[in-house]
C-alpha cells in the first residue's frame, strides 16, 4: 500500500509539473505572438507611411534596436570566425552588421509599400518561440514567414527569419564564410566590403 501511495504521489507530482511546463510553454508562446504583433505593426507603419526615405531609415533603426537581438546574429553569421577576430574588430564587425541590416531593409521599403502582416499561430521551440505570419504585398503571392524569437517570456528579441523554409542568418552566415575563405579568413576584409556596401546604398 505505501508503495502505491508513493507511486500516486509520483505521478501526481509529474503531471503537474508537465502540466506547469506546458502552461508556460503557451504563455511564453502567447507573449511571443503579441512581441511579433507589436513590432510587425510598427514595421508595416514606417513601410506604408508617408516619410521621407531618411526619416524612415530612423524609424527602421529604432525598430531594430529595440526588437531585434543585433548582436547576438552578428556573432551568429560571423560563426568560427567571431573566436579570432580580436575584440576590436569584432566591436567593428557588429557596428557595421547593424549598418548593413538598416540599409538592406530600407533599400527595399519601396517593393513593399502596401504590405499587411498578420499572425498566424506561435509554438515553443527549444529555448524559443517560432511565430508564423502571412506577408501580403501587392501583385505577389501570399509569403509564410518564420520569427523565431529568444527569451519569448521575459525579453523577448528577433534572432532569425525564415522565410520559405531558408533561414536568413544561416544564408548570411554561409556568404560571410564564403567571402572571407575567398580573403585568406582576413576579418578586416569582410569589415571593409560591408562598409563599401553601406556606403554605395546610402
Amino acid at each position: 500500500m505505501l508503495d502505491r501511495r508513493h507511486c500516486l504521489c509520483a505521478g501526481l507530482i509529474l503531471g503537474g509539473s508537465l502540466l506547469g511546463a506546458r502552461i508556460a510553454q503557451a504563455q511564453a508562446a502567447e507573449k511571443a505572438s503579441a512581441f511579433l504583433q507589436q513590432t510587425g505593426d510598427r514595421l508595416v507603419a514606417v513601410v506604408n507611411g508617408a516619410q521621407a526615405a531618411a526619416e524612415k531609415r530612423r524609424a527602421l533603426a529604432q525598430i531594430i534596436d529595440g526588437s531585434v537581438d543585433v548582436d547576438g546574429i552578428a556573432r551568429f553569421c560571423l560563426g568560427r570566425f567571431w573566436r579570432v577576430a580580436s575584440p576590436d574588430q569584432q566591436k567593428r564587425f557588429v557596428v557595421e552588421f547593424h549598418d548593413v541590416l538598416v540599409t538592406n531593409i530600407s533599400s527595399k521599403l519601396g517593393d513593399y509599400r502596401g504590405v499587411k502582416l498578420t499572425v498566424q499561430r506561435a509554438r515553443q521551440q527549444d529555448d524559443d518561440a517560432i511565430v508564423t505570419t502571412i506577408v501580403d504585398r501587392p501583385n505577389n503571392p501570399p509569403t509564410t514567414v518564420d520569427w523565431v524569437i529568444e527569451q519569448p517570456a521575459t525579453a523577448p528579441k528577433i534572432v532569425d527569419v525564415i522565410a520559405e523554409g531558408t533561414s536568413l542568418r544561416l544564408t548570411q552566415r554561409q556568404d560571410y564564410a564564403s567571402f572571407l575563405t575567398r580573403n585568406n579568413n582576413n576579418v578586416d576584409a569582410l569589415i571593409n566590403a560591408m562598409k563599401q556596401q553601406t556606403a554605395q546604398s546610402g
